[in-house]
C-alpha cells in the first residue's frame, strides 16, 4: 500500500516538475488548482473510499457476498454526487479572485481544475474498485495498476505539455488531460481483475444483475459511517486549501516557495499515507474477525514504521534543502533568489512535523479501521479551522510568512497528539459495523 500512494507521489512530482519549466507561476497554478479540485470532490470521493473499512470487517466476518455488494454502493454513491461537482466550475474563476491571484494565475488554476472536475468519474471508479481490493488485503494489484498508470503518465504529460510531433504543446491542459490518463489506466486495469477475479464472478452467478443493485441497508451503512471520513477529508483539505490560497496572496515569490515545500512534502506524507490505509484495512479485518489483539498489535507495528520513515524525511529535509529546491526554481526568473530562500527554510522546518504527521496518519487509519469517525472529524475540523482563522488575521495584518508557517506545523503537533490520545481511550473497541461483538 506504501508503494502504491508512492506512484501518485510520483505522478504529482513530476508533473509540477514538468510545469516548472514553463514558469514557476504554473507550477504554484497547478498546485492550487488540483488541491481546490482534489477539496470539491473529496467529500465524494472520501466516503467511496470507505468501502475499503466495510469490505475489510465483511472479509474478517467471512461475508463475501457484501464485500461485492458494498463495492456497487460506493460507485452508485460516487456516481450520483458527481454532477454536484460540475456546478462549481463556473464558479471557481471567482472563487480565486478572492484571494487575490493574479488574473493570469486565475486563467491557469480554472483551466487545471475544470479539466480535473470533468474527469470527476474517473477517479470515483478507480477509487472504489481500489478500495475494494484493499480491503481484501490484495494491495499488490492497487501497487501494479497505480504503478502502470504513472508510467503511462510520465510521458504523456511530458508530449501533452510540451508537444511532441504532431502534438501541440498544450502547456496546463496537457498536464491535466495526462493525469486523467493515467488515471483512466489504473481504473481499466482493476475494472479487468475485478472482472475476472473468482469470488466475483461466482456471486456473478448467483446473483445476475442483483448484485450491482443499489441495497439500502448497505447503503446506509456506507453513507453512516463513510460520510464523516469523507466529511473530516473535506474540512481539512478546505481548510489547508484556505491557508494555501492565503498564503498565495502574499505574491508569487511566497506563492512558489510554499509549493516546492509541499511538493517535497508529498514524498513524506503520501507513503505514510499509504500506511495509515493498510492500517485501517488490517484493524477492520481484524475486527470484523473478531481479534482485537491483532488490531492493536498491526496500529503499533504501523506506528514504528510510520515514524521511522519520517525520521528519516527530516533528516534528507534539513539536510539536502538547498539542492533539493533548486531542482525547482528556474535562476532567469527575477525572483529565483528570494524563492530558493524562503523555500530552503520552510522545508527544513517542515522536518519538525514530519514526526507528528506519522503519529495522526497511523491513528487517524486505526481509528476509521474501527468506526470513530465522527470523533476523527469534530477533532481535525477544530484544528483546522483555527489555523484558517489565525491565518487569515496573520495575512490581513501582513504578518511574515515564516510565522504563519510555523502556525501550521504546531497545528499538526497538536493533531497528532491529540488523535494518539483519543486511540489509547479505547472507546473505538466498543463500536461494532458488522454486527458481531469483539473479544
Amino acid at each position: 500500500m506504501v508503494l502504491s500512494t508512492a506512484t501518485e507521489t510520483v505522478m504529482l512530482f513530476v508533473d509540477r516538475l514538468f510545469l516548472s519549466r514553463l514558469s514557476m507561476l504554473h507550477m504554484s497554478s497547478a498546485m492550487t488548482g488540483g488541491l481546490t479540485s482534489f477539496v470539491f470532490s473529496v467529500l465524494i470521493v472520501g466516503t467511496v473510499d470507505y468501502v475499503n473499512t466495510l469490505t475489510a470487517q465483511y472479509y474478517g466476518a467471512n461475508r463475501m457476498e457484501e464485500t461485492n455488494r458494498i463495492l456497487f454502493q460506493g460507485i452508485w454513491f460516487g456516481l450520483l454526487c458527481w454532477p454536484l461537482l460540475l456546478i462549481t466550475i463556473p464558479l471557481i474563476p471567482g472563487f480565486f479572485a478572492l484571494f487575490g491571484h493574479s488574473p493570469r494565475q486565475i486563467e491557469l488554476e480554472s483551466l487545471y481544475y475544470s479539466l480535473l472536475t470533468w474527469g470527476g468519474p474517473l477517479v470515483i471508479l478507480r477509487s472504489a474498485f481500489a478500495a475494494f481490493f484493499i480491503g481484501l488485503g490484495k494491495t499488490r494489484l492497487t501497487f501494479i495498476a497505480n504503478g502502470l498508470g504513472m508510467l503511462l503518465n510520465i510521458p504523456l504529460n511530458g508530449m501533452l505539455i510540451f508537444g511532441w510531433g504532431p502534438v501541440p504543446a498544450l502547456g496546463m491542459a496537457g498536464a491535466a488531460l495526462g493525469t486523467l490518463g493515467g488515471s483512466l489506466m489504473s481504473l481499466t486495469i482493476l475494472a479487468t481483475i475485478w472482472w475476472r477475479y473468482p469470488p466475483a464472478r461466482e456471486w456473478r452467478r448467483r446473483l445476475g444483475i442483483r448484485l450491482a443493485l443499489p441495497d439500502r441497508k448497505l447503503l446506509y451503512t456506507l453513507i453512516r459511517y463513510g460520510l464523516p471520513m469523507g466529511a473530516e477529508t473535506f474540512v481539512n483539505t478546505l481548510a489547508f486549501n484556505l491557508f494555501l490560497q492565503w498564503m498565495h496572496s502574499y505574491g508569487e515569490t511566497v506563492g512558489a516557495a510554499i509549493t516546492i515545500t509541499f511538493n517535497y512534502d508529498m514524498l513524506s506524507f503520501f507513503p505514510m499515507f499509504g500506511l495509515g490505509i493498510a492500517t485501517s484495512t488490517l484493524v477492520g479485518q481484524y475486527l470484523g474477525a473478531g481479534v482485537r489483539e491483532h488490531a492493536q498489535k498491526s496500529t503499533h507495528l504501523s506506528l514504528k514504521l510510520a515514524l521511522s520513515y519520517a525520521g528519516i524525511m527530516g533528516l534528507i529535509f534539513l539536510i539536502f534543502a538547498p539542492t533539493m529546491v533548486s531542482a525547482f526554481v528556474n535562476p532567469a526568473e527575477a525572483n529565483a533568489a528570494e524563492v530558493r530562500d524562503l523555500a530552503q527554510t520552510m522545508l527544513r522546518l517542515a522536518a519538525i512535523y514530519t514526526l507528528f504527521d506519522a503519529i495522526q496518519i497511523v491513528f487517524r487509519g486505526s481509528l476509521a479501521g474501527a468506526g470513530d469517525t465522527r470523533w476523527i472529524l469534530i477533532l481535525s475540523g477544530i484544528l483546522h479551522w483555527s489555523l484558517v482563522l489565525l491565518t487569515f488575521i496573520g495575512t490581513r495584518q501582513m504578518w511574515p510568512p515564516l510565522v504563519i508557517w510555523c502556525f501550521f506545523i504546531g497545528m499538526v503537533a497538536l493533531l497528532g497528539l491529540s488523535t494518539a490520545f483519543r486511540y489509547y481511550m479505547g472507546r473505538w473497541k466498543d463500536i461494532d459495523l458488522v454486527g458481531r461483538t469483539t473479544i
